[in-house]
């Protein structure tokens, strides 16, 4: 399965409840492609519980011969760790089809909106993935590789969920400026190489158990000691 990520967040109000490489677009629709030519075909305005088949009997009549698809609807909810798409979201799925020998490839993109909880300052968010697909359904699939032509029809949902499930970010972020939750006592730093983190005060009692310097070196020489063949 090949597929690219893009990603756009907010933050959104409390009652109101998203990395690979983050991009921001606002294209909705299949990717353009040397391989595909002519216009895209509208989505459709009416929303649906779930994708609706596609007749493949015109379209495998040649090898060559191309088609377009796209439709707005709901899944009833997809969820991973720390992000979810509600059940009323609205999903937008568009795809150019090709016949080729044994099977029909597909390629397009699929809009989902999403909402989660921002893991720096804990606060609920709001974000869109937009995923670009690449399929291909045959006769005889091979799970996980190929999805299946069955009595002439393609169902676009197992695809269109598999690709959300994958792509949901397990730990979004709102922003990368958010400044996490107190960013007075705990600031989000980009540390330089070699320079040393800053303390945490809640360890400075942990400053009073340390050993005497005296100690520490005769406990390293014993280490080393112990360590060197010659003092066998």
């Amino acid at each position: 399965m090949a597929q690219s990520v893009a990603m756009r967040t907010r933050p959104i109000p409390r009652q109101r409840r998203t990395s690979t490489k983050i991009s921001v677009t606002d294209q909705v629709g299949p990717t353009n492609s040397p391989e595909r030519s002519g216009d895209q075909k509208p989505l459709e305005d009416h929303i649906t519980a779930g994708p609706r088949t596609f007749i493949t009997r015109e379209l495998r009549k040649r090898v060559g011969n191309q088609d377009s698809y796209g439709e707005r609807f709901c899944l009833g909810g997809l969820s991973v760790v720390g992000t979810r798409v509600d059940p009323d979201a609205v999903i937008e799925f568009s795809c150019d089809l090709e016949a080729i020998a044994g099977g029909i490839s597909v390629i397009g993109r699929i809009t989902a909106p999403f909402v989660g909880e921002c893991r720096r300052c804990l606060e609920p968010m709001v974000g869109t993935l937009s995923l670009d697909v690449r399929e291909t359904f045959v006769d005889r699939p091979q799970e996980g590789e190929t999805y299946p032509i069955e009595e002439d029809s393609l169902d676009f949902e197992p695809l269109v969920r598999e690709a959300i499930l994958l792509s949901l970010p397990l730990t979004p972020l709102c922003s990368d400026d958010c400044v996490g939750p107190v960013p007075d006592v705990f600031p989000v730093v980009v540390l330089h190489e070699g320079a040393e983190p800053p303390t945490d005060p809640r360890w400075a009692a942990l400053d009073s158990l340390r050993l005497p310097t005296d100690e520490l070196g005769f406990a390293d020489e014993a280490a080393d000691s112990a360590l060197d063949p010659d003092s066998l």
